[in-house]
C-alpha cells in the first residue's frame, strides 16, 4: 500500500464494524462508506477484525473463524477496490493475513511492544498500523516504529494510532499533545475515536462507552492536525456482537464526515 494514500490534503478514514459478524454486514457497511468516501473524496480503508482475542469474558463473541473472516475481508477488498485493515495477534497471523491480501496489519494497543509480533508484521512488507498502548507515552512509540522499519528494511510501512490513555481503572482520556509528538516520528498518525471513548474493566465484564462524545473527540483530533480517523460503526450498535457501547450508528456517519471535513479544510487554510 502506498503511504501517499494516508498523507493527502483530506484526512483518511479507517472504518467498519468492530468484528466480522457476517458477510452481509461487512458488505453493507463497506458499500455505504465507499459511497461516502467518494462523496467527500476521503481516502477510505475498510476495518473489521476477523477475530477478537482480547475480550473481558470467556463467553464473549470472538469471531466466525479466522479464515472465513479473512475471506470476507478479501471479498470486500476485491468487490469495492478498497484497502482493508485487520488486527493480528501472533507472529504466524501476520503471514496468514497477508496471504489474504490484507493491506494494513494492525497491532492491538495491548501488544504494541511485542517484538516478535512487530517484526513478523514488518517482514511481510505490508503497511503496519501500531496502536499506541494505553500505558505508553507517545514519544516512546519510536521504539515500536523502529522494530517494524528494521524488519521491513524500509521506513514507509508504518503508521501509528492514538487510542486513549488509561485514566484510573474504568476510563480513558485522550492527550491530544500525543498527535504532534508521534508525527515527529515521520509516520502517519490516526486517532481511534471510538475506542478512545471506551470505559473498560467494568465489573459486569462488558466494556462501556461514551458514544455521545464521538463527534467531540473527532473534532478535536482534526483540529489537532491528525492525519486520519479510526471509527467503528454499525447499522445498529445495540445489536453489535463486540464494542457496541462505543460504536457510531452508521446512519450518523454522513453528517459527521461533512462537519469534520469542514473543520479540516478550515485548518488547512491557515
Amino acid at each position: 500500500m502506498n503511504r501517499d494514500y494516508l498523507t493527502g490534503e483530506r484526512f483518511f478514514l479507517l472504518a467498519g464494524p468492530c468484528v466480522i459478524e457476517s458477510e452481509s454486514l461487512c458488505m453493507n457497511v463497506a458499500e455505504t462508506i465507499v459511497k461516502l468516501s467518494e462523496k467527500y473524496r476521503i481516502p477510505y480503508i475498510f476495518k473489521a477484525s476477523y477475530r477478537k482475542a482480547n475480550r473481558s469474558r470467556s463467553d464473549s463473541f470472538t469471531g466466525i473463524g479466522d479464515r472465513q473472516g479473512l475471506q470476507i475481508l478479501q471479498k470486500v477488498r476485491n468487490t469495492y477496490r478498497i484497502p482493508v485493515v485487520t488486527d493480528i495477534h501472533t507472529p504466524d497471523e501476520a503471514a496468514m493475513a497477508a496471504d489474504y491480501d490484507v493491506d494494513i496489519l494492525q497491532i492491538p494497543a495491548f501488544m504494541c511492544r511485542q517484538t516478535d509480533l512487530l517484526t513478523a508484521a514488518g517482514r511481510t512488507g505490508r503497511m503496519v498500523n501500531i496502536k499506541k498502548g494505553q500505558f505508553v507515552a507517545p514519544g516512546a512509540m519510536r521504539y515500536a516504529v523502529q522494530k517494524v522499519q528494521e524488519a521491513a528494511a524500509r521506513c514507509d510501512t508504518v503508521m501509528l494510532t492514538e487510542r486513549g490513555t488509561q485514566f484510573g481503572y474504568y476510563d480513558l482520556v485522550v492527550d491530544f499533545r500525543g498527535i504532534p509528538d508521534m508525527q515527529q516520528l515521520e509516520v502517519p498518525v490516526a486517532l481511534d475515536v471510538t475506542h478512545s471513548l471506551q470505559q473498560p474493566n467494568q465489573q459486569e465484564g462488558i466494556t462501556g462507552g461514551r458514544p455521545e462524545m464521538i463527534e467531540t473527540i473527532a473534532r478535536a483530533g482534526i483540529a489537532a492536525g491528525v492525519d486520519g480517523l479510526f471509527i467503528e460503526t454499525h447499522p445498529d450498535p445495540s445489536t453489535a456482537l463486540s464494542d457496541g457501547k462505543n460504536m457510531l450508528q452508521l446512519s450518523l456517519l454522513d453528517d459527521l464526515l461533512k462537519r469534520l471535513l469542514a473543520i479540516r479544510m478550515a485548518i488547512r487554510a491557515f
